[in-house]
């Protein structure tokens, strides 16, 4: 299904068919870059360049309540812990399955704690769990949770990482590096594995699988989506490297799946090494900005956060491209990534390195120029708890949702614009 199968007489014919399959894709990816076509609606967040610039929007970060507005439990019944990836379902995505437009998903990376007080290890959890705010019930801090998290999808392949993400056309993408101890000696080379509606695999994605080394060790994730094309970028914490996947959705006898297009490694050169707390250290958080064609690495390992440029479209390595952000002052260990509406990008810090005592587990807003513009403890009392975040906006709001693994919860701020 991922290779192009070329009988002999249309052998010499197959290339030129590669060639315009990707062009197409490319073209239906960056419709704003070709042709004078303008941006999709969903990147208004991300502001064009102008010779001559106005004020920059409100912040985000400074204006967020220090408390949740709402939030809600991570655990499902098998009590899985630490929560680190998170996406949300989008709009236009398909029904008939259990998902909705607007509701979150979270990967677990932990298992449960046993009878025995075992458990809680790094590396072993399987879950993906569901949220849907309004219906789903909130947990005040401290309480035990009225009911478990609902299940969406549970892994043979365990240690669910950042990886997470949901595509319009109906399908969930989960990443995932195991540790049979929760330590980077037990560490293996993980994969990617694509879900449909129903939460079932339609599709596994590894160096094995593969015949590369592109999937070592998926850790966080985003997509550039336009239906039915959509472009995949990888962090690999293990290899100390981006891969990005172009994918077009197929239809056979009624049923849709994925083709893998092309796998290219875009990025390379991010520190790696072991950690204790958060068993290894690399290339985290992603965002992408469809308006400027640049993808945005938060490099935990190295504390700085880098830009790919020409994302969508290179077929090069470009290093760990050009440095955007670098402040010790308030970065210990950035991992999660998001774009915000102002254009801003939003940072969170897991701790790993760099460790500030005075300012635990921070969410933290720069300009697309790498100026800093405020901060916010997540959870002040607890090392390490900020992971994946996310923006969801509308006209009248902005959610930055965030997912706490020292509580394990999913806690949403939102304010008025």
């Amino acid at each position: 299904m991922f290779q192009h199968n070329c009988p002999s007489r249309r052998r010499r014919l197959c290339p030129s068919l590669d060639r315009l399959e990707e062009r197409a894709l490319l073209n239906a990816a960056m419709p704003h870059l070709h042709r004078g076509a303008s941006a999709p609606a969903e990147v208004f967040a991300a502001r064009p360049k102008s010779k001559h610039p106005g004020p920059h929007p409100a912040p985000i970060v400074p204006n967020l309540p220090a408390a949740p507005t709402a939030s809600y439990t991570t655990v499902p019944a098998n009590g899985d812990e630490n929560p680190y990836g998170l996406a949300v379902v989008p709009a236009g995505f398909p029904g008939g399955g259990p998902l909705r437009p607007g509701d979150f998903l979270v990967s677990n990376f932990n298992d449960g704690q046993n009878p025995q007080g075992t458990g809680n290890v790094q590396g072993t959890g399987t879950t993906i769990v569901q949220i849907r705010p309004g219906q789903t019930p909130t947990v005040a801090p401290g309480q035990t949770p009225s009911q478990p998290a609902t299940v969406f999808f549970t892994s043979t392949a365990p240690g669910l990482t950042e990886a997470l993400g949901v595509l319009r056309s109906g399908f969930v993408i989960v990443g995932n590096v195991p540790t049979t101890d929760g330590t980077a000696a037990t560490i293996g080379p993980g994969s990617i594995q694509i879900l449909n509606r129903f939460g079932q695999v339609v599709t596994t994605l590894s160096d094995a699988s593969t015949n590369s080394t592109l999937f070592d060790g998926p850790w966080a994730a985003t997509v550039n989506d336009h239906g039915n094309i959509a472009q995949l970028f990888i962090s690999n914490v293990e290899g100390g490297t981006v891969t990005r996947v172009d994918l077009k959705v197929v239809k056979s006898h009624g049923q849709a799946n994925l083709k893998v297009v092309r796998e290219t490694q875009i990025a390379s050169g991010y520190t790696v090494q072991p950690n204790t707390n958060a068993v290894i250290l690399g290339p985290g958080g992603l965002a992408y900005n469809p308006r400027t064609d640049t993808l945005d690495v938060a490099s935990t390992g190295d504390n700085e956060i880098f830009a790919i440029a020409h994302a969508s479209k290179t077929r090069s390595d470009n290093g760990k491209g050009t440095l955007v952000v670098q402040d010790p002052a308030h970065l210990s260990g950035p991992i999660g990534l998001a774009l915000a509406p102002n254009g801003d990008l939003l940072t969170t810090n897991d701790d790993a390195v760099n460790i500030n005592t005075n300012a635990l587990s921070e969410l933290i807003e720069y300009t697309p120029a790498g100026q800093f513009v405020g901060e916010l403890s997540l959870d002040p009392g607890v090392q390490g708890a900020a992971f994946q975040v996310v923006v969801v906006s509308s006209r009248q709001t902005v959610t930055v949702a965030t997912v706490n693994d020292g509580d394990n919860t999913l806690d949403l701020r939102t304010i008025t614009t």
